[in-house]
């Protein structure tokens, strides 16, 4: 397993995949956040926090993640070489999971760059350190997780396909769906009692829960919850070849 996992942190760093993933995250963050007169810019906003950040970065993922997790199966299927991997001594869910820590040792590498974010703002504060550590800390936690639910859809995606372009727009429904779809219908008023149990099901209650600083365990086992749920769905479908 772990020499699978290394096989595919190699593939991400001995080529430009994994640092152009973290270049372009990094990039468009901080265009956004510093460069850009719009609300989201620092500057602008003039007050020391770094909101903006955890408003835009989900939207980034959104579109980075499916892009990086689309080769993960898809190509292994497109070369042939997904027979000689699942017929290794590994189990299915040893294959799946060493792609899946792959895919999250990318999304904690894109976001550790953007500490320096928190000590520059840090240094704008009146006075110099007033910002509020607690809500900080709770959307990195809440940030990282979400990416990792990415992730785990992004592979599930790959699993279902050859084609490496189809398991990029499934992954990305799948992430906007997961992540706004259900706040949408919950915004239309639909379901009347119900609709609170329906802005729950989707991942931006929980996110928006986490990025007050307060990490509820019910937040934490809805994330956990939801990336055992595409892990399986994955596991599933590496199975279905089998029969």
């Amino acid at each position: 397993m772990f020499t699978l996992l290394k096989k595919e942190l190699n593939n991400f760093f001995n080529s430009l995949i994994g640092y152009i993933s973290i270049i372009v995250f990094l990039a468009i963050n901080s265009l956004f956040l510093w460069v850009f007169p719009i609300e989201y810019n620092i500057f602008e906003s003039g007050y020391a926090n770094l909101d903006g950040l955890f408003l835009l970065a989900p939207f980034v993922f959104l579109f980075l993640i499916p892009a990086i997790t689309m080769r993960f199966f898809a190509d292994e299927k497109k070369v042939g070489t997904i027979e000689v991997l699942l017929t290794k001594p590994l189990t299915d869910m040893q294959i799946i999971f060493s792609k899946y820590l792959a895919g999250i040792v990318l999304v904690f590498f894109s976001l550790v760059p953007t500490i320096v974010y928190y000590f520059t703002v840090s240094e704008f504060g009146m006075p110099p350190g007033n910002v509020d550590r607690g809500a900080i800390f709770g959307s990195y936690i809440g940030l990282f997780l979400l990416g990792s639910v990415f992730v785990s859809i992004g592979l599930f995606a790959s699993a279902i396909t050859k084609n490496q372009i189809i398991a990029f727009i499934v992954a990305l429904f799948f992430c906007a769906f997961a992540y706004i779809g259900f706040e949408l219908i919950y915004s239309l008023d639909f379901f009347g009692q119900h609709d609170l149990f329906i802005r729950n099901i989707g991942i931006y209650a929980h996110y928006n829960s986490m990025s007050r600083g307060v990490i509820d365990s019910r937040d934490v086992i809805y994330f956990l919850s939801v990336i055992a749920l595409f892990l399986i769905l994955t596991k599933f479908t590496l199975e279905s070849r089998k029969w």
